[in-house]
């Protein structure tokens, strides 16, 4: 009924962990695909129920997911990061769900920061310049039992629908790392499909575990992959104020890290000069420039394919917003 795909660069004891948390799920119907990055093998068969696929070289998180789907033929897809520790009623929750809301093609869990009743995510938001933001982090779980909407669930633990991914495509292997759970989640909502948080579907994940809390290379990825979210899924109504919204976040970025908080502040404190970040920035709009004509392409595929229309999208975008001085601080 379900393969869950595990991508994975560390291979060390957090994914063995991982897996020992699927083996004990009380849902029968379910196989694992561990899709090992790490470029040496180093990822071993635990369980009957998994099977390893072997990179040789890192293929980024929307390759290796993609390749665990491709060699699946379950009714639905999930995903979970190789950092977090699902629940044994995870899937069980997360399948009586799904099997109650056909409409819906994408559930979000109820993701625990490790050893607390305190959320990771409990679904995603984004801001007026598409960054996007875990729901309800660090907040406690019990304020979000009755919140059974979201704008689409982060990647880290997800269940999506086979039949959704068959209509929209997969997760845009360009991304390569970030945001691709973005990109993916608001295809899906052109296309006509809901998302439900599943509260109860609990898995407890480290936060950042694999890439660092800040480090330059998420930096990069995460405002390279905004830019590209917001050329491919943002309508015409929503583009105009991009800009705008970015400088404001920049310059909130600068409060935030002036005060010690925030992103840019975690990046000082990781020992990387503050100064390397315009760099990067600047980075990132040169990547996306070069990328023009593939991110317009694949805007106009996903306009020539929607089932809704502007004013439903832009609806649903402001109803799960966070404003870009709450992403900075953050």
């Amino acid at each position: 009924m379900v393969t869950v795909v595990v991508p994975t660069l560390a291979v060390g004891d957090a994914l063995e962990k991982c897996l020992n948390s699927l083996e004990l799920q009380t849902l029968d119907l379910f196989d694992v695909v561990v899709v090992d990055n790490s470029g040496v093998g180093r990822a071993r068969v635990t369980g009957s129920r998994t099977r390893v696929i072997v990179n040789q070289r890192n293929e980024g998180f929307a390759g290796a997911v993609n390749q665990g789907i491709r060699d699946s033929r379950a009714v639905y897809v999930a995903t979970l990061n190789d950092d977090a520790i699902a629940d044994r009623r995870w899937l069980e929750t997360l399948i009586a769900c799904a099997e109650s809301h056909p409409q819906a093609g994408m559930f979000a869990c109820e993701v625990r920061l490790m050893g607390t009743l305190l959320l990771d995510s409990a679904g995603m938001l984004i801001a007026a310049d598409g960054s996007s933001k875990q729901r309800g982090h660090e907040r406690p779980a019990a304020d979000f039992t009755q919140a059974p909407e979201a704008l689409f669930p982060s990647g880290s633990a997800a269940l999506y629908r086979r039949s959704m991914l068959d209509n929209i495509g997969l997760f845009d292997e360009s991304f390569f790392l970030y945001c691709e759970d973005t990109d993916l989640g608001l295809r899906a909502r052109w296309a006509g499909w809901d998302c439900r948080y599943v509260p109860g579907a609990v898995v407890e994940h480290f936060y950042s575990h694999s890439a660092g809390r800040a480090t330059p290379l998420k930096a990069y990825y995460i405002e390279r992959n905004r830019l590209y979210t917001v050329l491919k899924t943002f309508p015409t109504r929503l583009l105009w104020r991009v800009p705008f919204a970015s400088a404001w976040r920049y310059f909130w970025h600068l409060i935030a890290m002036a005060a010690g908080q925030g992103k840019g502040a975690e990046f000082r404190q990781s020992g990387y000069s503050a100064t390397l970040l315009p760099l990067l920035v600047l980075r990132a709009y040169a990547a996306t420039l070069g990328r023009l004509p593939y991110l317009l392409a694949e805007r106009r595929r996903i306009k020539s394919s929607r089932r809704i229309d502007a004013n439903e999208f832009t609806h649903l975008v402001e109803k799960h917003t966070i404003s870009v001085r709450q992403v900075a601080w953050l």
